[in-house]
């Protein structure tokens, strides 16, 4: 008797870790696909597009500043397929 109350509380335990795992899954989702959607003609995921920026920007002698603007002018155009 008492292994079954313990694994029936268990089973309960399990269903509502389980269960409250769901609506924050659904909340990162809804947040990830908000906004308008980029056109997939050429476009880049971020991912991509900063490495591919960074690849361009090696080298270059300008300050930090400089740098991180152009490389998120860079990042914007790459991730609209411009």
């Amino acid at each position: 008797m008492r292994k079954i109350m313990i694994g029936l509380a268990g089973a309960g335990l399990l269903a509502l870790t389980l269960g409250g795992q769901a609506p924050a899954q659904e909340r990162a989702l809804r947040r990830i696909t908000a906004g308008p959607a980029a056109p997939l003609n050429k476009s880049m995921t971020q991912a991509q597009a900063r490495k591919l920026c960074a690849q361009q920007m090696r080298g270059t002698r300008e300050s930090r500043s400089a740098i991180r603007q152009k490389m998120a002018i860079c990042q914007r155009k790459y991730m609209e397929g411009i």
